[in-house]
């Protein structure tokens, strides 16, 4: 046997004693990391696994429009929650549960004898269901306070708005694209418990504020959006169209003061109608033949190309031949000898589809897609559509000459309102939008300005300002008539398009008319696009829609603080159709038996019982339909009223 030197087993204890030492230096060096370095952290993460939460629920941001009236908020809304393990007849729970709920026994059985911390059992019930809950006071039954979306119009502004889900997160409209600005930040109640989760005694609470979500200013004006819901509900019931459709903006921002169509919803019960109501915001969704609104392009277009003057002359027929086909005037027998100017406020085809010829097709697309066509606007909203433009590569001459006077191609309203506003701003297209701003929901401090985004100059200033005039005088002297407002200079275009069955033909006696006004003529602050589908009884865009923009724009001009003014081109009067306008006399002074033998073309309204006229509406110099109604104020004072 092999005997081990002394030396040897010196070296092995040495070395034993060596590799002891290092451990255990590591070990206390592990020890002192361990509770100096990673205590705290240790610590915490000890805590957080006895620790249970129960969320506070973050506020979702307000909805404004654009002068601070609220559109959009959150209202307490009551949940019922169960603490399983606190449950201590869960069968007996259930059952009076269910019976207040209208929910299954069997289905809060399962929930609130889930081995979880809480459960919500039925959430944002009534307040009347919540009492009965209370009263019954049952073990680990509890209510919780939840918020829920509230719209306090209601239907109104539905599509700009859309709504929310059952847990406050945006699902259509403003609620959906700007839901991360609109959500918060849930904040927590904390408590440290045992593993069943019972609470621990003697150990405090700690509660994590929530953070509530941004609210936002929108560019949308209450007053003007309810002018456009007012007048859409009138055409629905008078004309029983199938959608209606209305869009006013401000032409120089882009700024959306107000939009909607027809048929509605509520936001708050959207469930309960059908999903193309609530799913399709028509006037950003909708693509069709535009009609004759869209000859405001063609017009620009031949203008800035210097390819017309207005006072060239043109002769229309009725119709005018293109490589075989005639293209028919929607007047029969045409207009005759006609400026281009007339071609215009006649709403000629033949006229337009020479624009057209004149500037050749290359050039014509070039400013169709210029103003937008064929493209989204990118509005801040969800399912914007882009339309539909010929192929450059298979357009021939028919192609070029429909497409002249709006047919042929499909636009959505959105499009016409940005092309139009950039056709009479001066030349730049913008882009529509609806956020105005965003305000912190604590100091209301403003946190992001959405400024107007110009996306390129289209025409020139000067070639505006002949659209705008061009436009004014289709107003005064042609087929926008029915929009002229007495005292405010209105620039428009009348629409009257087919619409194309699903066989691809046009269908018979169904049309979308439409006209798109603006006031002032010389500096817009206004435009206004209405579409109404196939109205019932007269199917043409200056008698079906321009009245109605005749309204919005009277009431918004009013409204704005825009005076009338007496520079505006005087309307060309159809003997017999159109009632002319006359100046209101002075009164004020006249006796009652003056008043007898005095003529006027005013029917009179008199009150009072003096002898002498103290006041009167309309007041003195304003002007007014002839054979409107003038109420006169009869007193024995003499003083003149106000």
């Amino acid at each position: 046997m092999r005997r081990v030197s002394q030396v040897t087993v010196r070296k092995r204890i040495w070395l034993s004693l060596i590799i002891g030492a290092f451990l255990f230096i590591s070990l206390i060096g592990r020890l002192g990391y361990i509770q100096l370095v990673q205590g705290k952290w240790l610590a915490e993460q000890a805590e957080e696994l006895f620790k249970r939460d129960i969320p506070v629920e973050a506020k979702r941001g307000k909805i404004y429009d654009r002068n601070g009236e609220i559109l959009a908020y959150n209202i307490s809304a009551p949940t019922v929650v169960a603490i399983p393990v606190q449950v201590r007849e869960p069968q007996k729970a259930a059952k009076e549960l269910a019976n207040i709920l209208h929910m299954s026994e069997e289905k809060i059985y399962k929930l609130i004898t889930q081995r979880t911390l809480i459960v919500k059992v039925a959430r944002k019930i009534s307040e009347e269901d919540a009492k009965k809950i209370k009263a019954l006071r049952l073990p680990g039954i509890a209510i919780a306070e939840e918020s829920r979306r509230f719209y306090p119009e209601k239907d109104f502004a539905s599509h700009i708005l859309g709504f929310v889900g059952i847990d406050n997160q945006g699902l259509a409209g403003i609620e959906v694209v700007y839901d991360d600005l609109l959500t918060g930040k849930d904040g927590a109640i904390s408590f440290p418990s045992d593993v069943t989760g019972r609470r621990m005694p003697n150990q405090s609470d700690s509660f994590t504020p929530p953070k509530d979500g941004n609210n936002l200013i929108l560019t949308i004006d209450k007053n003007i959006q309810s002018y456009i819901e007012r007048e859409l509900d009138q055409a629905m019931l008078t004309y029983q169209a199938e959608h209606s459709i209305a869009i006013a903006m401000d032409p120089n921002t882009g700024e959306i003061l107000g939009m909607a169509s027809r048929p509605n919803y509520d936001p708050t019960n959207f469930a309960d109608y059908p999903s193309e109501i609530y799913n399709r915001n028509l006037p950003i969704w909708m693509a069709y033949e535009p009609g004759s609104t869209f000859k405001i392009i063609t017009l620009a277009a031949a203008l800035e190309e210097d390819k017309i003057d207005l006072t060239d002359q043109f002769f229309d027929p009725g119709y005018i031949n293109v490589a075989g086909t005639d293209l028919h005037c929607w007047k029969s027998g045409g207009h005759g000898s006609e400026t281009f100017l007339q071609v215009v406020e006649n709403s000629c085809n033949p006229g337009f589809v020479v624009m057209g010829q004149k500037l050749g097709t290359e050039k014509l697309f070039s400013y169709i897609k210029s103003f937008g066509f064929g493209a989204k606007t990118g509005i801040d909203l969800r399912g914007e559509q882009k339309g539909i433009l010929f192929d450059t590569n298979r357009i021939g001459p028919v192609e070029l000459a429909t497409t002249s006077f709006g047919q042929g191609v499909s636009v959505t309203p959105i499009q016409q309102v940005a092309a139009v506003s950039a056709a009479i701003n001066g030349g730049k297209l913008l882009t529509p939008h609806l956020l105005k701003e965003v305000h912190d929901p604590v100091t209301d401090e403003v946190l992001l300005i959405n400024s107007p985004e110009v996306k390129r100059q289209v025409i020139s200033p000067e070639t505006s300002k002949k659209v705008r005039e061009t436009l004014e005088s289709v107003v005064a002297n042609g087929t926008g008539r029915n929009a002229y407002i007495d005292g405010y200079r209105v620039g428009g275009k009348t629409g009257t398009a087919q619409k194309i069955g699903p066989n691809g033909g046009y269908l018979a006696n169904n049309h979308i008319v439409s006209f798109i006004g603006f006031a002032p003529a010389d500096k817009p602050e206004i435009v206004i696009y209405v579409a109404i589908d196939n109205p019932q009884g007269m199917q043409f865009g200056g008698v079906v829609a321009a009245p109605i923009v005749k309204n919005i724009l009277e009431d918004s001009l009013q409204y704005l603080g825009v005076k009338p003014r007496k520079d505006q081109l005087p309307r060309k009067d159809r003997y017999g159709i159109d009632t002319p306008y006359v100046e209101v006399p002075d009164l004020i002074g006249v006796t009652r038996n003056d008043i007898r033998n005095l003529y006027y073309n005013f029917k009179l309204e008199a009150k009072g019982d003096g002898m002498r006229v103290v006041q009167q509406i309309p007041k003195p110099g304003e002007r007014v339909e002839k054979g409107s109604t003038i109420r006169i104020y009869f007193s024995d004072n003499q003083q003149k009223g106000d």
